[in-house]
């Protein structure tokens, strides 16, 4: 029994390092009801659908001049322009890339932050200490929005942060990977071609298409050029060329998801205030929950009836909802959390 316990606890640490580890959840969890409810991440539930009409060429490798009209699609969202962007095969391979982009050091990241990012940094700085860490030399890596307690920096902080960066002849390199979803506090458009700054963004979150994995980085040409140098002629798909550049065109769904996210977010305060949780943070497409027994009887609770949600080893206190799907993904939450 003592065995099971010890590997019970170490494939439970695993939830807690990424969302979306439904494997996992179903070794663990074999008699769950079916199908899950993976609330584990900030990915948006409802996708964005391409329509019938788009075809891909997957026996061709990528058209240069699609993937071309992708980071100008990209840019215009963003706001920046075009000769800025560069598609990568997600966000997560931007953080990858930072140690061998030739940037002052050290490398800082502000905590608490993703998993990745305190693996690619050679040190850690609160969030407390961010304005202090802001005037020094080196590096400095943050998320805005922040994941996972979902903060939100001001652009006029963003910016202050930059000019202290510039100062004192460092980076600055923000993780805009949720910030689809609130545009208005994107830095991106305040900046100017020399700024030294690092923009990451993320395209599965907001348009829910993880899988199709792609995700752009926002920097100088210096920097670009090194990141075109190491992902080459085919940095990405044909599949993600054409539904990210039809996606990052589509106005109509963008307006839409926007205004459902902050609904739907703010139903999700409701129901977990009503089960007794403080819930913090601004990211629409997610909410961390403090509760005493969050890690401790709470996941567990929640995986037992088939719901993952993303628990945190350092935090024992805090879980991470994303939000459900439908109203049956509501009630179904809203089932498992009164059920004793």
């Amino acid at each position: 029994m003592a065995m099971a316990d010890a590997m019970m606890q170490a494939e439970s640490a695993y939830f807690s390092y990424h969302g979306g580890r439904m494997d996992a959840a179903r070794r663990l969890y074999p008699h769950a009801p079916l199908p899950w409810l993976d609330l584990s991440t900030g990915i948006n539930p409802l996708p964005w659908k391409p329509d019938a009409g788009l075809t891909i060429d997957h026996a061709s490798l990528p058209d240069r001049q699609a993937l071309a009209e992708l980071e100008a699609a990209a840019a215009a969202h963003f706001g920046v322009a075009a000769e800025r962007v560069a598609a990568l095969p997600g966000s997560e391979m931007g953080l990858r890339m930072l140690p061998v982009l030739g940037l002052p050091q050290p490398l800082c990241a502000v905590t608490p932050g993703y998993g990745t990012q305190g693996e690619v940094a050679a040190r850690r700085v609160p969030y407390g200490a961010v304005k202090e860490a802001a005037r020094s030399g080196g590096t400095l890596l943050l998320a805005n929005p922040n994941n996972p307690d979902g903060r939100v920096c001001d652009v006029a902080r963003m910016l202050s942060f930059s000019r202290a960066k510039a100062s004192a002849g460092g980076w600055l390199i923000v993780d805009e990977a949720f910030a689809d979803a609130q545009p208005g506090i994107s830095i991106l458009s305040h900046l100017t071609d020399a700024a030294p700054v690092i923009v990451l963004r993320s395209f599965g979150k907001f348009f829910g298409l993880a899988g199709l994995r792609l995700g752009f980085v926002v920097a100088p040409p210096a920097i670009l050029a090194r990141v075109r140098a190491m992902t080459g002629d085919w940095p990405v798909s044909a599949e993600a060329i054409a539904w990210g550049t039809a996606a990052y065109r589509d106005a109509r769904w963008i307006a839409a998801t926007r205004q459902r996210l902050v609904s739907d977010a703010d139903a999700l305060d409701m129901l977990l205030a009503r089960h007794g949780m403080t819930v913090r943070g601004e990211c629409p497409l997610f909410r961390l929950a403090e509760h005493p027994a969050a890690s401790d009887g709470l996941f567990d609770k929640l995986a037992r009836r088939g719901i993952l949600v993303r628990p945190f080893t350092c935090h024992p206190h805090w879980l991470r909802f994303g939000l459900p799907p439908d109203a049956a993904g509501f009630a179904r939450l809203e089932a498992a959390l009164a059920d004793d």
